[in-house]
């Protein structure tokens, strides 16, 4: 697995991490020395990427992009700030198979990571969308304008604010529809909501 971020202390963190669960892990401190680094890594190629999204020069969701040109297909999980849904959402359009929010601990981390590498073992992609577009059309149209603009980053108040709603009433639609989507949490709505198409609102 390969581990990049502009961090060295997380990089370190993160790679011991992966190693004490058996995963062998090298680190790169910038996308773009991953990218140099494409030539050498030859057929050993891991089979999965973790990588920072908000780093200097290259940002995780260009890497994503430069990844593809590069016709690099191996599943890319990006670390996001907590609540950074929106940047969530765009890498998992550019292509990225998971995210998961800083600060995160070990458990939540090798979850993830397990997620991504089962993806390379058994890859049912257009089986996989079809189930999330299916659990996404038990959605009341209500439910639908409310995950919309979760899905944009928006704050429970301003989605009252946009839907002539109470915050309460929000909450209730917020849980309605975790609820119908057999989720526990948002990150894990927003993860179906793209894996099935759904289209959000723009960030």
């Amino acid at each position: 697995m390969y581990v990049i971020d502009d961090d060295e202390a997380v990089r370190r963190a993160v790679a011991m991490l992966l190693r004490s669960a058996g995963i062998d892990a090298e680190t790169f401190p910038s996308g773009f020395a991953f990218l140099d680094a494409l030539p050498r890594l030859g057929k050993a190629f891991a089979e999965c990427i973790l990588t920072d999204v908000r780093m200097p020069e290259l940002d995780g969701i260009e890497l994503l992009h430069r990844l593809r040109a590069h016709d690099v297909h191996r599943p890319v999980v990006v670390m996001t700030a907590h609540g950074d849904v929106s940047t969530a959402v765009r890498a998992m359009k550019a292509g990225a198979v998971d995210f998961i929010e800083k600060p995160f601990d070990d458990a939540a981390l090798l979850s993830t990571v397990g997620r991504a590498l089962e993806t390379v073992a058994a890859p049912e992609a257009n089986e996989n969308a079809a189930k999330a577009a299916a659990r996404l059309a038990a959605l009341s149209p209500r439910e639908r304008e409310v995950l919309e603009r979760l899905m944009a980053g928006k704050p429970n108040k301003a989605v009252a604010r946009d839907l002539g709603l109470s915050p309460r009433t929000v909450e209730v639609h917020r849980a309605r529809l975790l609820s119908r989507l057999e989720v526990g949490s948002l990150a894990e709505a927003v993860r179906l909501a793209v894996q099935g198409g759904f289209k959000a609102l723009p960030g």
